[in-house]
């Protein structure tokens, strides 16, 4: 047992908490006035619903004794077994239940991340009940894939030291499949849909930033060396990021914008997240660069492709995640990280082939169950709220309330 690496997570596990306060606010600032507060909301409510399901079943189901591969069993429902003992595989200088509150942390901002795809337009008890069900069949068992021991892509060799394969693919994929199933706005290509407070918007990123590094630092579940360079790389990306995001829009529409850095910011922190862990500054930096082009271009070109994804949650976390992942199979290297593998460039092309069938297999399975989840919580509650109380927004309709008293 190590005191310091105690600590050390345990703040780490309260940063990527706050991520998800930043969260809601970086999203509420993005819509109309009439629906804040149901933004918000959505991302608060998360913390509670999907802490929850974790001590009860999310936690076994994720890092439980191996199944085949495929999902962890549920000895350790209600957190029966885990204790204040170190676990040798998940936590071995810091206590089991530490590690088990840390990737509480994970399960909670993940399905808070799908909430931007379909902002303005889903009814509050219908997005409970599909997030519920969206932790438990989607991210439980990605988590389990790539994380715990046993699990098929862990065993592969795929690297994700953070979470693109688990948070970022998972939520990008399953955004695009919410933003299908319930289709546009009420005046969506038609009216101007603006955000209706982006200094919030610029708080909630910089709060995201903040907690973001307790989001890959702390992936290294220790203090060292591996959890320094996780933070220098998550800081590098994070800047290039914002800057070339605002050199493609200064280059296309002749402004650079404070939406603009802020998205390229996220979009840098986003896509490093999966090689945090396995590359030095240089191609970290890289990485957040080719992030802001790439998240930026996404963006863009998401209105030839006829969907409604009201605050870029595919082309910043979706794109950035497979960005990420397939960087991670180019630059890792075993200098920065010991216990991962070297990357094509550094001599080992087969890692790159294991990283790009880790994403596939994960769009496909995402996308499936994801598409099913909302298809079925359609049929029996109904998504999307009445055509009225969409014009009214959120706020009244869903919860009585007002975020401004004007």
């Amino acid at each position: 047992m190590n005191h310091g690496d105690t600590a050390f997570v345990l703040i780490s596990a309260a940063l990527v908490l706050f991520m998800t306060i930043g969260l809601a606010l970086f999203y509420a600032g993005m819509v109309r006035t009439k629906n804040a507060l149901g933004t918000i909301m959505q991302s608060f409510i998360i913390i509670g619903l999907i802490s929850i399901e974790w001590i009860l079943w999310g936690y076994s189901m994720s890092f439980g004794p191996d199944k085949y591969g495929i999902i962890g069993g549920l000895e350790w429902f209600g957190l029966s077994g885990v204790g204040g003992a170190p676990h040798p595989v998940y936590a071995p200088t810091i206590p089991h239940q530490v590690f088990m509150i840390y990737q509480c942390m994970f399960a909670v901002i993940t399905p808070a991340l799908i909430t931007g795809a379909f902002a303005e337009r889903m009814r509050f008890g219908p997005f409970l009940l599909f997030s519920l069900l969206w932790a438990t069949f989607v991210y439980n068992p990605l988590a389990h894939w790539i994380w715990g021991d046993g699990g098929w892509l862990r065993s592969l060799g795929a690297l994700d030291f953070a979470g693109g394969i688990a948070v970022h693919v998972s939520s990008g994929v399953a955004a695009l499949a919410a933003a299908i199933v319930l289709g546009k706005r009420k005046g969506y290509g038609r009216e101007i849909l603006q955000p209706h407070n982006l200094p919030m918007t610029i708080m909630g990123a910089g709060m995201l930033w903040f907690g973001w590094f307790g989001f890959n630092a702390g992936s290294a579940l220790s203090v060292g060396p591996l959890a320094a360079s996780a933070f220098i790389a998550t800081h590098v990306a994070g800047s290039s990021g914002a800057l070339a995001w605002i050199a493609m829009e200064w280059k296309c529409s002749g402004k650079a914008t404070t939406l603009g850095a802020a998205s390229g910011s996220v979009a840098g922190l986003a896509t490093i997240t999966p090689a945090a862990g396995f590359v030095g500054p240089l191609p970290a930096a890289l990485i957040g660069i080719i992030a802001g082009i790439g998240c930026y271009l996404a963006i863009r070109a998401k209105n030839r492709f006829g969907y409604d994804d009201s605050l870029d949650v595919v082309g910043i976390h979706g794109v950035g995640g497979v960005v990420g992942l397939i960087a991670a199979g180019l630059f890792a290297s075993t200098v920065v990280n010991p216990g991962g593998s070297n990357g094509l460039f550094f001599g080992n092309p087969s890692q790159l082939g294991i990283q790009c069938l880790a994403v596939c297999v994960t769009i496909v399975y995402t996308f499936t169950l994801s598409y099913i989840l909302l298809k079925v919580v359609d049929k029996v509650l109904g998504l999307r709220v009445p055509e009225d109380e969409e014009i009214s927004g959120l706020d009244l309709s869903q919860h009585d309330e007002i975020a401004y008293n004007l």
